[in-house]
Order: C-alpha cells, then sequence, then structure tokens
C-alpha cells in the first residue's frame, strides 16, 4: 500500500501542531518522541502469542479489548513512521486477528471469550477467556471493531499474510450481532452479563463516546441496527452553554474524542447538528476550549491549575478518602470518569495528560502547549518509558494515606506509575491524526464505516465525495436509504 504519511496537501488544515510560537523543529521532536514512547507501549507490553494488550502497564492487568483495537490501529502507525517492519506487524496483527476469530463463543460464563460476536471487556492475558465476572461489553467491542477495520483496510497486499488478514477482520465484524444488542430497541444495551439475568437497565443515550458503536452497528451488512437508532440516541443529547460556549456537552473529554480517532469529522454533520450550524470537530473544539477556560477559572483552587496545565477525563486517582484541602475536607477518588460541563463537574484536582493529548486536533496550540508544560513541568515523574502516565494531582501531597496506585511526591503530588491503553491510544493516533491526517485517510477507505454514517443521516466533508481510490468495496451498499426501516 502507498504510504498515507506521503503526497498530503501542503494547505493541511492542521498545520498549526508544526507553526506557531515554538519552532516548527521543537514541536516535531517532541510528538516524534511522544507518539514512538507511545507506540512502544503497544509493541513491547502485547504477548506476541495472542496479541492481546494490557489494560494497564507496569500493575498486573488483564487485557482490555479497547486496548486491543487501539492496538491494532497503533501498528499501523508504526510502520508508517518507520519503527516496525510491514511485516512485522502484519504478523502481530495476523496472531491477534486470530485468536479472536479461534476463541471460544458461547454462553459459558467461565470457558468463552465472547458470544454473539461481541468479546468480554477484560480477558485473562494467558488463557484468552473472561476475566473476572466482567460484562459482554458492546462499547468495547466497537473499539476493538474498529482496530479491526484499520486493518482491514491497511493490509491491502497480496503477500501472506494481508490477504489473510482482510478476510479475518472482514468475518469478525460481520460476525457481531449488533441488533442482539438492543433489548429495549431501537436503544443499543452497554452489555450483556450471563449471572445478571443478561442485559443491565442501561442502554447508550444522549452524547458520548458511543457515536461509534452507532455507527459500526447500523454499517453491519450481516446485522445492521435500524436508522431510528441514531434518533434516539441524538433526542437525549445536552445542548447548552458552558463558560462562555454553546454545544452538546459530555462532561469527559474521553467522549469527545473517541470516535475522531479514527473518522474525520471535519465538515461532517448530522440533522441534530446540522440544524445548529456546526459539526462534531467543532463541537469537540468547543468542549475543549470550555475545559481549559474551567481550568483557568478553578473554582475548587487546586494546585497547579491554569492554562497550560488541564485536563479532566476517565483516569487513576489516589484513593478514595476524605482529606483537608486548604481547610476544607475535600474527597478525592482512585478510577472516575472527571469531567467539567454544563451536564456536572467532577473535579478533585486528578488531571490527565490524555484529555490535552487526545483533543490534539481540536485546539492544536493549547493541548500541544499543556503537553509540553506538564512534560517540562512534572519530568520523569510523569513523562517515562512510555510517554505520559495516566494521571497525577498536584493538590495531593498527603504521605499518611494508603494509595490504591501511584507515589505520593511532598513537593509536587500524586503521581500514577502505570500507563493506561484506552490513553495511550488517543495520546497516539490524535497526535498522528493532527500531524498528518494519517488513521482518518486510512478509515475513509472503510465501507462499512462510511455506510454507518449514511445511515445515521451524516454528510458533509469527506463523505460527499466518492471512496478513496483503493477502498476495499465488500459489503458496501450501493444506495442507502436514510429512512429505511
Amino acid at each position: 500500500m502507498r504510504s498515507l504519511r506521503r503526497g498530503l496537501p501542503a494547505a493541511f488544515v492542521l498545520i498549526a501542531c508544526l507553526v506557531g510560537p515554538t519552532p516548527a523543529r521543537a514541536v516535531d521532536l517532541f510528538l516524534d518522541d511522544l507518539e514512538r514512547r507511545t507506540f512502544q507501549f503497544f509493541w513491547e507490553t502485547t504477548p506476541q502469542d495472542n496479541g492481546l494488550t494490557p489494560d494497564r502497564w507496569p500493575s498486573p492487568s488483564p487485557s482490555s479489548i479497547a486496548a486491543v483495537g487501539f492496538g491494532l490501529t497503533a501498528y499501523t502507525v508504526g510502520v508508517e513512521r518507520g519503527w516496525v517492519s510491514r511485516e512485522d506487524a502484519a504478523e502481530r496483527t495476523m496472531t491477534t486477528l486470530r485468536f479472536f476469530r479461534e476463541s471460544a463463543q458461547s454462553q459459558d460464563p467461565s470457558d468463552s471469550t465472547g458470544w454473539r460476536g461481541f468479546y468480554y471487556h477484560f480477558l485473562d492475558m494467558k488463557s484468552g477467556r473472561r476475566w473476572r465476572t466482567c460484562e459482554l461489553s458492546s462499547i468495547d467491542t466497537a473499539l476493538l471493531m474498529l482496530g479491526v477495520l484499520a486493518a482491514r483496510e491497511y493490509y491491502d497486499g497480496d503477500a501472506a499474510p494481508e490477504p489473510a488478514i482482510r478476510e479475518l477482520a472482514d468475518d469478525l465484524y460481520r460476525r457481531v450481532e449488533w441488533d442482539w444488542m438492543q433489548p429495549r430497541p431501537p436503544l443499543l444495551a452497554m452489555g450483556w452479563k450471563p449471572e445478571a439475568g443478561g442485559f443491565g437497565g442501561a442502554d447508550y443515550r444522549g452524547y458520548n463516546e458511543a457515536m461509534f458503536l452507532y455507527a459500526l452497528a447500523l454499517g453491519s451488512p450481516t446485522h445492521p441496527i435500524k436508522p431510528a437508532a441514531w434518533d434516539a440516541f441524538t433526542s437525549t443529547y445536552e445542548w447548552a452553554e458552558f463558560l462562555g460556549s454553546e454545544h452538546v456537552n459530555f462532561s469527559p473529554l474521553f467522549g469527545h474524542q473517541y470516535t475522531a480517532c479514527w473518522v474525520d469529522l471535519r465538515g461532517v454533520s448530522d440533522d441534530y447538528l446540522r440544524a445548529r450550524g456546526l459539526d462534531y470537530f467543532e463541537n469537540s473544539r468547543r468542549a475543549t476550549l470550555a475545559q481549559r477556560r474551567y481550568a483557568i477559572a478553578n473554582p475548587n483552587g487546586w494546585r497547579d491549575y491554569d492554562a497550560d496545565v488541564w485536563g479532566l477525563t476517565a483516569c487513576d486517582g489516589p484513593a478514595n478518602v476524605e482529606q483537608v484541602y486548604r481547610g476544607d475536607k475535600r474527597r478525592f477518588h482512585t478510577y472516575l470518569a472527571r469531567g467539567a460541563s454544563a451536564d456536572g463537574v467532577i473535579d478533585d484536582g486528578t488531571i490527565a495528560p490524555t484529555a490535552a493529548g487526545g483533543s490534539l486536533p481540536f485546539a492544536p496550540d493549547e493541548c500541544l502547549a499543556a503537553m509540553r508544560t506538564m512534560r517540562e513541568r512534572y519530568g520523569d515523574r510523569l513523562y517515562g518509558k512510555y510517554g505520559f502516565r495516566d494521571a497525577f494531582n498536584p493538590s495531593f501531597r498527603y504521605a499518611n494515606v494508603a494509595l490504591q496506585r501511584g507515589v505520593v511526591d511532598p513537593e509536587k503530588g500524586w503521581f500514577d506509575t502505570d500507563y493506561l491503553g484506552i490513553d495511550q491510544g488517543p495520546l497516539l493516533l490524535m497526535a498522528e491524526n493532527c500531524r498528518t491526517g494519517f488513521v482518518w485517510d486510512l478509515m475513509k477507505r472503510s465501507p462499512y464505516l462510511r455506510v454507518g454514517l449514511e445511515r445515521a443521516g451524516f454528510r458533509g466533508g469527506w463523505l460527499d465525495g466518492e471512496p478513496p481510490r483503493g477502498a476495499a468495496t465488500t459489503g458496501r451498499a450501493a444506495k442507502v436509504e436514510r429512512g429505511a426501516n
């Protein structure tokens, strides 16, 4: 396949990542280092015999199927950047896809990896079987499938194992029974657990990371959901003003980022946002900058919050405890979906670098300044072998508290010691998208993704043109009817 990093338009719309107040060469070197280290997380921590990327490292953990999806996509970036050979990346990808294709799919909760094409959220790193009593996860299966489809489009050559990669990837996506994951149609359920009597009571509704879940389910040639699902999803959006910006609100930034890791949302709108005169890319830009303004205002008085130290999203935290901070009792948390929007604020002073890093294409200058400042200010405590660690809290300096994770520096605060796959993925993919648009261009080749977006009513931007040259057409609908039942 011709390298997608070469031949880009000179006036690439996100060239702001490489210019501005910081010399372009310094920016390039910083992002080169960040991307390379972050890529190595996926390449070095994933076992070669099964391709199961761990949820976190170095703490012992199960594999996260979402991290596997990010990893499969990360391997393509590694090839494009020259960090691994195409042959080695293809072999690792083939191993991963073969594992998921051959692993047990059954209702047996103790001896299976998944069922009906879905997979359990966490898998044992060695056996690949379900980890403890986790759920059969719709959203994490969708993240896995985004990586599977990225592999399907990237490995388009005739040399082994590339034809087999395409065949396996196609089979894995086609066998997901998306329409089964609808106990309360038209919405999609969050998951299924055999011990809990099947489906729980929660569905994906409102604006959140599930945009890609619905798009993949709508685009399926074998088990599609109906377009009414998208209308039901958007019907509970929270459109509101937050700190001077009107947009569809969702408090943790990961909800604004995950779809955009794979999908170029510039100029692409559905009926909901088209009526408000913007697209999802602009919506995410507004949400990102609103979070930055929240940090500048710093209503809770947390240490170090400012224009260049900010970012709330799902991440680790120091401990589930109450401590006195500046004369008041404050509640601190461990892993939690932190965020700030009109929809609500959850903020205990814990900052996640992936919040700014995963928004890099939306607000290049502001996000780049935040990442560089955090690396320079906190040094090796925050930035290590695999780039940014998951989180830190400058306000948490309590030496007498039993920590769930991480360490306390009495002068700089609490620092996580783990890297998380679902943080590393956005850091790598969004940095690459900001610089070259590589992953976006790759996924424009996916007929399934295009059909899913069209069935949701998206148009504009790249969707108004023909599929990119060389795009596979298996399963491509000749015509998509928005109102089809």
